[in-house]
């Protein structure tokens, strides 16, 4: 199989080198929180990063509305997905699998994550929640979009200290699933820290049409996602 972007490399080679890049992303962007390096090693560093930006940046980039070449929606597959992709440099990322009714995943999080010093930002929890109630759908053979979402704070989330996440459908009605989520510690997972509560809702034909009737893949081909919820394939054990 060959990737559909016009070049030579095998689908695997790209991928492997995109996941690469993926990991190199996230290695440098702990690095450039946590430096204590002396200002022209910073300066020098800037310098390379622009440099490997524009190798990158050669061609056109792809719109909103063209899926990434190595993505499958319709299979679970999103690379460039920010809390479960491989190769995207802002998730850690997280890997999601099916378990005692629902779905769970443990993270540690290093201080890209950081919010009040020593702690995890509040808006992660709600990122990671969001795609975690998401994942539990998928798993639950439901598909739908977050049309609401609320989090309890009970506790902080530390940093550098691996974390549980867990969700699970509670019920489901026609278009609607109604999915809770939690995050502890993975050393004591019975302390809930944080709780999530959501609504998730199959769009209507029409309104899947006007969401998603634009997008084509790489090659430019119509391609609306067959199931447009972004729940990322799970690891099955």
């Amino acid at each position: 199989m060959t990737s559909n972007d016009g070049g030579a490399a095998p689908t695997a080679e790209l991928l492997t080198a995109t996941i690469e890049l993926g990991d190199a992303l996230r290695e440098l962007i702990e690095a450039s929180v946590t430096t204590t390096a002396a200002t022209a090693e910073v300066a020098a560093a800037a310098e390379l990063v622009r440099a490997a930006t524009a190798r990158i940046s050669a061609g056109s980039p792809r719109q909103a509305s063209q899926l990434p070449r190595l993505d499958d929606p319709a299979e679970g597959l999103r690379v460039f997905n920010p809390v479960t992709g491989v190769a995207h440099p802002l998730a850690p990322p997280l890997v999601v699998r099916q378990e005692d009714g629902g779905v769970v995943a443990e993270v540690t999080l290093g201080l890209a994550y950081e919010g009040p010093p020593t702690f995890v930002h509040g808006g992660m929890s709600a990122l990671f929640m969001d795609q975690m109630l998401g994942s539990a759908a998928g798993a639950a053979g439901l598909w739908g979009m977050t049309a609401h979402l609320e989090l309890d704070y009970r506790g902080p989330l530390p940093l550098q200290q691996t974390l549980q996440l867990r969700a699970r459908v509670e019920s489901h009605e026609g278009r609607k699933a109604f999915i809770t989520g939690t995050i502890a510690l993975a050393a004591d997972p019975e302390k809930i820290l944080v709780e999530a509560r959501g609504l998730f809702v199959m769009p209507r034909p029409e309104k899947q049409a006007a969401y998603f009737g634009t997008v084509t893949d790489a090659t430019g081909r119509h391609a609306p996602p067959r199931r447009p919820g972004d729940a990322t394939a799970l690891q099955q054990g």
